[in-house]
Protein backbone atom coordinates (compact mmCIF):
# COMPACT_ATOMS: atom_id res chain seq x y z
CA UNK A 1 0.00 0.00 0.00
CA UNK A 2 2.67 2.40 0.86
CA UNK A 3 4.94 1.75 -2.62
CA UNK A 4 1.52 2.46 -4.26
CA UNK A 5 1.07 5.43 -2.70
CA UNK A 6 4.90 6.58 -3.51
CA UNK A 7 4.39 5.41 -7.17
CA UNK A 8 1.21 7.46 -7.62
CA UNK A 9 2.54 10.69 -5.88
CA UNK A 10 6.16 9.66 -7.81
CA UNK A 11 3.87 9.64 -11.21
CA UNK A 12 1.80 12.81 -10.61
CA UNK A 13 5.38 14.72 -10.24
CA UNK A 14 6.72 13.29 -13.16
CA UNK A 15 3.44 14.32 -15.52
CA UNK A 16 3.58 17.94 -13.36
CA UNK A 17 7.19 18.57 -14.04
CA UNK A 18 6.54 17.46 -18.44
CA UNK A 19 3.72 19.70 -17.93
CA UNK A 20 5.68 22.98 -16.00
CA UNK A 21 8.64 22.20 -18.81
CA UNK A 22 6.05 22.09 -21.74
CA UNK A 23 5.00 25.43 -20.24
CA UNK A 24 5.93 28.88 -22.12
CA UNK A 25 4.19 31.05 -19.08
CA UNK A 26 7.52 30.77 -17.54
CA UNK A 27 9.80 33.91 -17.47
CA UNK A 28 13.71 33.60 -16.68
CA UNK A 29 13.54 35.91 -13.92
CA UNK A 30 10.46 34.59 -12.09
CA UNK A 31 11.39 33.42 -8.81
CA UNK A 32 9.96 30.34 -6.62
CA UNK A 33 10.46 30.67 -2.76
CA UNK A 34 9.57 28.00 0.08
CA UNK A 35 9.35 29.27 3.54
CA UNK A 36 9.97 26.63 6.23
CA UNK A 37 10.79 26.46 10.05
CA UNK A 38 9.49 26.21 13.50
CA UNK A 39 6.13 26.91 14.88
CA UNK A 40 6.74 30.61 15.73
CA UNK A 41 9.36 31.82 14.15
CA UNK A 42 7.79 34.49 11.92
CA UNK A 43 6.85 32.73 8.43
CA UNK A 44 4.08 34.23 7.60
CA UNK A 45 5.23 37.59 8.54
CA UNK A 46 7.81 37.20 6.44
CA UNK A 47 5.96 36.32 3.33
CA UNK A 48 3.85 39.21 3.56
CA UNK A 49 6.99 41.19 4.06
CA UNK A 50 8.21 39.63 1.03
CA UNK A 51 4.72 40.19 -0.83
CA UNK A 52 4.29 43.71 0.61
CA UNK A 53 0.37 42.72 1.76
CA UNK A 54 -1.37 40.65 3.94
CA UNK A 55 -1.77 37.76 2.08
CA UNK A 56 -0.88 35.17 5.01
CA UNK A 57 -2.33 34.74 8.43
CA UNK A 58 0.01 35.59 11.37
CA UNK A 59 -0.28 35.29 14.81
CA UNK A 60 1.61 35.08 17.78
CA UNK A 61 0.73 31.34 18.91
CA UNK A 62 2.27 28.23 19.89
CA UNK A 63 0.14 26.63 17.34
CA UNK A 64 0.95 26.64 13.93
CA UNK A 65 -1.66 29.26 12.09
CA UNK A 66 0.14 27.77 9.16
CA UNK A 67 -1.72 24.03 8.61
CA UNK A 68 -1.07 23.09 4.63
CA UNK A 69 0.98 24.62 2.21
CA UNK A 70 -0.33 27.70 1.44
CA UNK A 71 0.45 29.80 -1.81
CA UNK A 72 0.22 33.28 -3.22
CA UNK A 73 2.35 35.75 -5.75
CA UNK A 74 3.45 38.74 -6.79
CA UNK A 75 4.84 41.40 -9.06
CA UNK A 76 7.83 42.86 -7.64
CA UNK A 77 9.96 45.43 -9.71
CA UNK A 78 8.47 43.57 -12.59
CA UNK A 79 9.37 40.06 -11.56
CA UNK A 80 7.09 37.43 -11.09
CA UNK A 81 7.52 36.22 -7.49
CA UNK A 82 5.67 33.49 -6.04
CA UNK A 83 5.95 32.44 -1.92
CA UNK A 84 4.92 29.52 -0.65
CA UNK A 85 4.10 29.23 2.98
CA UNK A 86 4.88 25.89 4.43
CA UNK A 87 3.45 24.22 8.30
CA UNK A 88 5.10 25.04 11.66
CA UNK A 89 7.63 22.08 12.27
CA UNK A 90 6.40 21.37 15.88
CA UNK A 91 2.94 22.31 15.20
CA UNK A 92 1.02 20.67 18.29
CA UNK A 93 -1.87 18.78 16.64
CA UNK A 94 0.25 17.25 13.47
CA UNK A 95 3.03 14.45 13.63
CA UNK A 96 6.09 15.25 12.56
CA UNK A 97 5.75 12.28 9.49
CA UNK A 98 2.42 14.38 8.92
CA UNK A 99 4.59 17.54 9.21
CA UNK A 100 7.02 15.91 6.30
CA UNK A 101 4.18 14.79 3.86
CA UNK A 102 2.77 18.32 4.24
CA UNK A 103 5.91 20.35 3.58
CA UNK A 104 7.03 17.64 0.81
CA UNK A 105 3.58 18.92 -1.34
CA UNK A 106 4.80 22.04 -2.01
CA UNK A 107 6.86 20.71 -4.61
CA UNK A 108 4.61 20.02 -7.01
CA UNK A 109 2.93 22.96 -6.07
CA UNK A 110 5.50 25.37 -7.39
CA UNK A 111 6.84 24.28 -10.28
CA UNK A 112 9.20 23.31 -12.18
CA UNK A 113 10.72 23.72 -8.80
CA UNK A 114 11.77 26.48 -5.69
CA UNK A 115 14.83 28.41 -6.77
CA UNK A 116 15.34 28.93 -2.54
CA UNK A 117 14.18 27.45 0.60
CA UNK A 118 14.48 30.05 3.24
CA UNK A 119 15.15 28.60 6.62
CA UNK A 120 12.69 30.96 9.20
CA UNK A 121 14.37 31.52 12.53
CA UNK A 122 12.81 34.34 14.89
CA UNK A 123 16.31 36.25 16.60
CA UNK A 124 14.38 36.95 19.96
CA UNK A 125 14.55 33.19 20.43
CA UNK A 126 17.41 31.28 21.35
CA UNK A 127 18.87 28.34 19.01
CA UNK A 128 18.41 25.58 20.64
CA UNK A 129 17.92 21.64 20.53
CA UNK A 130 14.36 22.04 19.14
CA UNK A 131 15.49 24.65 15.87
CA UNK A 132 18.20 22.40 14.98
CA UNK A 133 16.34 19.20 15.21
CA UNK A 134 14.09 21.38 13.16
CA UNK A 135 16.56 22.08 10.65
CA UNK A 136 17.22 18.21 10.57
CA UNK A 137 13.97 17.86 9.32
CA UNK A 138 13.87 19.98 6.72
CA UNK A 139 17.33 18.09 5.06
CA UNK A 140 15.68 14.86 5.61
CA UNK A 141 12.34 15.73 3.99
CA UNK A 142 14.60 17.74 0.77
CA UNK A 143 18.01 15.75 1.13
CA UNK A 144 21.30 17.48 2.03
CA UNK A 145 21.62 18.81 -1.85
CA UNK A 146 19.00 21.21 -0.85
CA UNK A 147 21.35 23.33 1.17
CA UNK A 148 22.23 24.42 -2.08
CA UNK A 149 19.80 26.18 -2.17
CA UNK A 150 18.65 27.23 1.08
CA UNK A 151 19.15 30.45 2.80
CA UNK A 152 18.73 31.21 6.64
CA UNK A 153 16.27 34.56 7.31
CA UNK A 154 16.17 35.63 10.73
CA UNK A 155 13.29 37.82 11.69
CA UNK A 156 12.92 40.17 14.56
CA UNK A 157 15.46 42.41 13.35
CA UNK A 158 14.51 45.07 15.64
CA UNK A 159 15.82 42.60 18.56
CA UNK A 160 19.47 43.77 17.61
CA UNK A 161 19.13 47.04 18.87
CA UNK A 162 23.08 48.41 18.92
CA UNK A 163 24.49 44.74 17.81
CA UNK A 164 25.15 43.33 14.53
CA UNK A 165 23.94 39.94 13.40
CA UNK A 166 27.51 38.51 13.60
CA UNK A 167 27.39 39.43 18.01
CA UNK A 168 24.19 36.87 17.17
CA UNK A 169 25.40 34.10 15.33
CA UNK A 170 27.35 33.13 18.97
CA UNK A 171 31.19 31.24 18.45
CA UNK A 172 32.82 29.34 15.52
CA UNK A 173 31.75 25.95 15.84
CA UNK A 174 28.36 26.49 17.75
CA UNK A 175 25.27 24.89 16.02
CA UNK A 176 23.87 27.90 14.74
CA UNK A 177 27.53 28.88 13.17
CA UNK A 178 27.52 25.18 11.78
CA UNK A 179 24.11 25.91 9.84
CA UNK A 180 25.11 29.18 8.21
CA UNK A 181 28.15 27.56 7.10
CA UNK A 182 26.08 24.40 5.94
CA UNK A 183 24.21 26.87 3.83
CA UNK A 184 27.16 28.85 1.90
CA UNK A 185 26.77 31.26 4.51
CA UNK A 186 24.18 32.65 3.06
CA UNK A 187 21.87 34.41 5.94
CA UNK A 188 19.39 37.66 5.93
CA UNK A 189 18.24 39.47 8.26
CA UNK A 190 14.25 41.16 8.44
CA UNK A 191 12.44 43.59 10.60
CA UNK A 192 8.68 42.18 9.49
CA UNK A 193 7.49 46.04 11.77
CA UNK A 194 8.89 47.83 8.99
CA UNK A 195 7.37 49.10 5.93
CA UNK A 196 10.97 49.68 4.17
CA UNK A 197 11.26 47.71 1.04
CA UNK A 198 15.22 47.89 0.72
CA UNK A 199 15.14 44.79 3.17
CA UNK A 200 12.84 42.91 0.66
CA UNK A 201 15.22 44.18 -1.96
CA UNK A 202 18.42 42.86 -0.49
CA UNK A 203 16.91 39.48 0.21
CA UNK A 204 15.98 39.21 -4.01
CA UNK A 205 19.34 40.43 -4.47
CA UNK A 206 20.79 37.55 -2.31
CA UNK A 207 18.93 34.72 -3.71
CA UNK A 208 19.52 36.13 -7.28
CA UNK A 209 23.35 35.99 -6.35
CA UNK A 210 22.79 32.36 -5.21
CA UNK A 211 21.30 31.28 -8.36
CA UNK A 212 24.52 32.80 -10.29
CA UNK A 213 26.29 30.50 -7.99
CA UNK A 214 24.21 27.39 -8.89
CA UNK A 215 24.45 27.68 -12.34
CA UNK A 216 20.66 29.33 -12.78
CA UNK A 217 19.60 26.15 -11.57
CA UNK A 218 16.43 25.42 -8.91
CA UNK A 219 15.85 22.52 -6.62
CA UNK A 220 13.61 20.75 -8.88
CA UNK A 221 10.87 17.83 -8.95
CA UNK A 222 13.97 15.14 -10.85
CA UNK A 223 16.01 15.73 -7.49
CA UNK A 224 13.36 15.44 -5.37
CA UNK A 225 12.32 12.35 -6.76
CA UNK A 226 15.75 11.16 -6.82
CA UNK A 227 16.32 11.47 -3.31
CA UNK A 228 13.10 9.82 -2.41
CA UNK A 229 14.42 6.71 -3.86
CA UNK A 230 17.36 6.64 -2.42
CA UNK A 231 15.18 7.19 0.70
CA UNK A 232 13.02 3.91 -0.03
CA UNK A 233 16.35 2.24 -1.42
CA UNK A 234 17.60 2.77 2.44
CA UNK A 235 14.71 1.58 4.34
CA UNK A 236 14.76 -1.52 1.77
CA UNK A 237 18.06 -2.15 2.86
CA UNK A 238 17.53 -1.99 6.42
CA UNK A 239 14.59 -3.79 6.18
CA UNK A 240 16.64 -6.68 4.07
CA UNK A 241 19.67 -6.69 6.87
CA UNK A 242 16.72 -7.04 9.76
CA UNK A 243 14.96 -10.17 8.15
CA UNK A 244 18.46 -11.59 7.50
CA UNK A 245 19.57 -11.09 11.03
CA UNK A 246 16.14 -12.77 12.20
CA UNK A 247 16.64 -16.19 9.46
CA UNK A 248 20.22 -16.25 11.16
CA UNK A 249 18.72 -16.06 14.94
CA UNK A 250 16.66 -18.65 14.06
CA UNK A 251 19.44 -20.84 12.25
CA UNK A 252 21.13 -20.69 15.41
CA UNK A 253 18.61 -21.62 17.30
CA UNK A 254 17.30 -25.01 15.18
CA UNK A 255 20.95 -25.92 14.88
CA UNK A 256 21.47 -25.41 19.08
CA UNK A 257 18.42 -27.94 19.68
Amino acid sequence: NRELKSFTSNLILKQSERRSELSSEEREDDLRIVLLGKTGAGKSSTANTILGRKSFRAELSQESVTKVCQKEKAEINSRHITVIDTPGLFDTELSIEEIKKEISNCIPMILPGPHVFIIVLNLAHRFTEEEATAVNIIQETFGENSLKYTIVLFTRGDELKNKTIDQCLGKPGSDLNQLIEACGNRYHVFNNETEDRTQVTDLLQKIDNMVKENGGSYYSCKMFREMEREKQDKQMKILMEKVEQVNREKEELMNKH
